[in-house]
């Protein structure tokens, strides 16, 4: 059994869901914070790749990398890079559909902090890196955390717009997705179940964690 497609999806969820958390909160933090009219329309834009079919988030990449596009072509020329068509293509589709899960999660848990705690911590002097990432952070812990598992799940399970910008090319650009597609349709049924099986793992294996964490911080509430 040929396991680079677990490597090669691995990688893609982990570079895509180390990225998305980092924007994720960023622009969870600024925008909570902006007027309700411009929130709004931040709002739908960013999560749009949410809703809108996988395909249709592929082809917007496309126009965007593709290889006879301004930004693909300055790759190209410069660098000597190409955008689409390899594995880290499917990066760039992991982080557009990924992201709405983590800003969002992450949106909501900065709303629901109690800012008094901010400004007792101003009243002592201390900076207001150290109030975000010692004080608003942990208490947003929850929400943060179920915004990291749920991006990462849906990068590791991205097919859509994978496969357009990124393509199904055995040992380069293969995925779990990609592969169990390609193997169904070549009537390959044991061989896609084997996949189905390993991403069903990987995914239980994810959320018990999660869970195991979620109950030690329960804990340690009760226990402080």
């Amino acid at each position: 059994m040929d396991w680079y497609p677990l490597w090669n999806s691995l990688r893609i969820a982990l570079i895509s869901g180390a990225a998305v958390f980092f924007l994720g909160i960023f622009a969870a933090y600024y925008i909570a914070k902006l007027p309700r009219v411009l929130k709004g329309v931040l709002d739908v834009i960013l999560t749009l790749p949410m809703v809108l079919p996988p395909t249709v988030v592929g082809y917007f990449l496309l126009l965007l990398f593709g290889a006879k596009r301004p930004l693909g072509i300055f790759f190209m020329e410069h660098f000597g890079v190409k955008l689409v068509m390899n594995w880290y293509s499917a990066i760039f589709a992991s982080i557009v559909v990924a992201f709405p899960l983590m800003y969002r999660t992450a949106r909501g848990a900065f709303e629901s902090f109690d800012e008094t705690l901010a400004w007792s911590a101003q009243t002592l002097g201390l900076s207001n890196t150290w109030i975000f990432w010692r004080v608003r952070m942990p208490y947003c812990r929850q929400g943060i955390l179920a915004g990291t598992v749920l991006a990462f799940a849906r990068a590791l399970g991205e097919y859509g717009a994978t496969s357009m910008i990124a393509g199904y090319t055995p040992g380069k650009t293969a995925t779990i997705a990609t592969t169990v597609y390609q193997l169904w349709r070549t009537n390959d049924e044991a061989g896609a179940m084997q996949w189905v099986l390993v991403d069903i793992l990987i995914s239980a294996v994810v959320l018990l964690a999660v869970n195991l964490l979620e109950r030690k911080q329960r804990q340690g509430g009760r226990h402080a």
